[in-house]
């Protein structure tokens, strides 16, 4: 949700802020106008979780993702709801607690079978607590009439922008080549390149499905494929500049902004030009302003002369696919959701009796380790819950009027957009908002704010309990699995880059900087659980620095830097067994 330390930060998403209020009111609206108020909320719900997954990635992936989601919650609300109905005292713990080993058996598998578990399970607490009129195939739909209105609203841009969101992933590429040779010879040089294998691995995320050998690309999209390969080659040369440690002139940091000018072309045209190129081309070779002193000059010298033009050795490079975690993991937090799910679902009959939704709702909301630090998790949903409590709160002290209300959700889906892409808390407060609206427009109408504030710190207190008394080192164990990968990444390049292909290198390179990426981030993750910060955790990140530093020096000695200082290979420790075994 925060932007990563270091990064500047993401900016206000408005296109986002306006689908999440549009998304929003309307199914209330027509709901209002039709006298059709439960289907309304449902739609409105439907809604609500498609905002929750309304992401800034490409939209055929994000179509697929809030298609899935859309399904599973669909089909989770269609089970709570008919255990409901069913009339029998135990059916909805039974079937909340089925589903509940379902949703994390599936959860661990990936980002978007991850979406689908925890909202396979948001489907079936909404529909074994509330209690929906009319034949059972009517709210489903209605959840999946919202969805879809949120496909179309996120979809839509792809009609005039097909492209827009894979030119900016690679442009930032660029952008962040340029940033880390200005700050090449500086304390802020690591960092730089760091930000350059974060844009790297982004822009490969985004251009995953035009990369496959068998995909058809043509014009706009050949060129983006092309600049892609191009910034592939880029971050090696400035990961040898970077090592050789000393400060470039203006018009040397400038190459990757002009580099992207001539390669990446205008939204809706061709590739343009910026002005005069600080390279002069000369029959064969390219020449900079400059001496060329170093192997690095002589590298970006070189790519910038080639840029644009076709190269055998393009070929697709994949970034390496990485279980999150082991097996043993698995099952181990498909069990501990289950038990968090049956204790909540006890505690809500035990306080609430019927409509005790929020306790189980929360549980699925907040045990979601592979979202970030479960600790910080349950503190932002506790703090975003009080804050949206007191906020709607005050709304309704002074008037309950329905278009006023949905004017109140119009607002709160827009800020849960926004709170979706900067910070969990400010997203929790505007579903919070929204969800206690939808509640009394289904006719509930019992002081609830209370309530709310104590079912959701008891849901947190329940998933840290059992989070923590029985696997207190989930994150550590991550971490450890992540780094020893992400070593063995970077020896692997280490050892055989000098004498492979172009194509194998770049492979190679890649794979060593996404995985030392990853792993970094796993620790950072470790360290956001209580507890002091071990002495493992500061280990294995000077681990992975050191490697970082091993893998600039062999691009620099790969691209021809003579006798170039070798440092001593990255020490070997003690295999992690897979994470949670």
């Amino acid at each position: 949700m925060k932007a990563l330390r270091g990064f500047p930060p993401a900016p206000v998403p408005l296109a986002a802020a306006a689908r999440g209020a549009v998304a929003l009111a309307v199914p209330l609206l027509v709901g209002v106008w039709t006298a059709t108020p439960v289907p309304a909320v449902i739609a409105g719900i439907g809604a609500l979780w498609g905002v929750s997954q309304d992401g800034p990635d490409p939209y055929r992936l994000r179509v697929r993702r809030l298609g899935c989601m859309g399904l599973w919650a669909a089909l989770g609300l269609l089970a709570g709801e008919l255990a409901l109905r069913s009339g029998h005292p135990a059916a909805v713990t039974v079937c909340l607690v089925a589903v509940a080993l379902l949703a994390g058996a599936i959860s661990l598998r990936g980002r978007l079978a991850s979406v689908s578990g925890m909202h396979l399970l948001l489907g079936a607490t909404i529909g074994g607590g509330i209690p929906l009129p009319g034949p059972w195939w009517h709210a489903p739909l209605a959840l999946l009439a919202g969805v879809g209105l949120v496909i179309v609203l996120s979809g839509a841009p792809w009609l005039w922008r097909r492209h827009a969101i894979e030119r900016s992933a690679v442009l930032a590429v660029y952008r962040a080549a340029s940033q880390a040779l200005s700050a090449a010879g500086t304390p802020a040089a690591e960092d730089a390149r760091r930000r350059l294998t974060a844009a790297l691995d982004h822009a490969h995320q985004v251009m995953g499905r035009h990369l496959a050998p068998r995909a058809r690309v043509r014009g706009e999209l050949d060129a983006l494929r092309g600049a892609f390969h191009t910034a592939v080659r880029l971050g090696e040369v400035t990961s040898a500049l970077v090592w050789e440690g000393r400060p470039l002139p203006r018009h040397v940091t400038e190459v990757p902004l002009l580099m992207a000018a001539r390669l990446l072309p205008r939204p809706g045209g061709a590739a343009g030009s910026a002005g005069p190129d600080p390279v002069d081309h000369a029959p064969g070779r390219a020449v900079f302003r400059t001496d060329l002193d170093s192997p690095g000059l002589r590298a970006l010298a070189g790519l910038s002369a080639e840029a644009g033009r076709a190269r055998p050795d393009e070929a697709p490079v994949r970034l390496p696919a990485y279980p999150w975690h082991g097996r043993a993991a698995q099952v181990r937090y498909t069990v501990l959701l289950a038990v968090c799910v049956l204790v909540a679902q006890l505690c809500a009959e035990l306080l609430h009796g019927p409509r005790g939704y929020w306790l189980p709702m929360t549980v699925a909301f907040v045990y979601k380790p592979d979202f970030g630090p479960v600790f910080r998790r349950a503190l932002h949903r506790c703090a975003g819950t009080v804050v949206g409590v007191a906020a709607i709160g005050a709304v309704t002290l002074l008037t309950t009027d329905a278009y006023v209300l949905i004017g109140a959700v119009a607002a709160f889906g827009a800020l849960m957009a926004v709170g979706v892409r900067h910070h969990y808390a400010l997203a929790t407060t505007g579903l919070t908002a929204i969800v206690l609206v939808l509640v009394y427009m289904l006719g509930d109408h019992r002081a609830l704010y209370g309530a709310r504030i104590l079912d959701t710190a008891l849901a947190a207190a329940i998933v840290l309990v059992a989070h923590f008394a029985l696997w207190p080192r989930s994150a550590a164990e991550r971490a450890a699995a992540q780094t020893e990968a992400a070593l063995a990444a970077a020896r692997r390049y280490r050892d055989l880059a000098p004498g492979a292909a172009a194509v194998q290198r770049h492979a190679l390179r890649r794979a060593a900087y996404h995985r030392l990426a990853e792993a970094r981030r796993a620790v950072a993750h470790a360290r956001g659980e209580p507890g002091r910060p071990d002495r493992e955790l500061a280990d294995r990140e000077d681990a992975i620095a050191s490697a970082e530093r091993m893998c600039d020096a062999v691009s620099a000695r790969t691209l021809g830097a003579g006798p170039v200082p070798f440092p001593r290979p990255v020490p070997r420790r003690a295999a992690a067994g897979p994470v949670g075994g």
